[in-house]
């Protein structure tokens, strides 16, 4: 899910981290959404456009996941 960074710190934001456990809980269910999407043999314009809705979502999701484990990162640096 989110490539390079520790497990160990993911499983930890997921813990003490409401928005980031949500995030995590949205982002899985958009990935299982988008594989039935991808399964499928035949595209109609509506699904195609309901597939591209998914991958925004995903990805805006993925991008504040990331954004919370930088601030997170940096918080504790700043307390050592």
């Amino acid at each position: 899910m989110l490539d390079g960074v520790d497990e160990m710190l993911i499983e930890q934001m997921k813990r003490d981290n409401p928005e980031f456990n949500r995030l995590c809980a949205e982002h899985q269910y958009f990935e299982e959404q988008l594989a039935t999407y991808n399964d499928l043999s035949y595209m109609t314009s509506e699904r195609e456009v309901e597939r591209k809705r998914l991958q925004k979502l995903k990805l805006q999701g993925k991008d504040r996941m990331l954004i919370l484990l930088q601030q997170c990162q940096v918080g504790t640096r700043g307390q050592a």
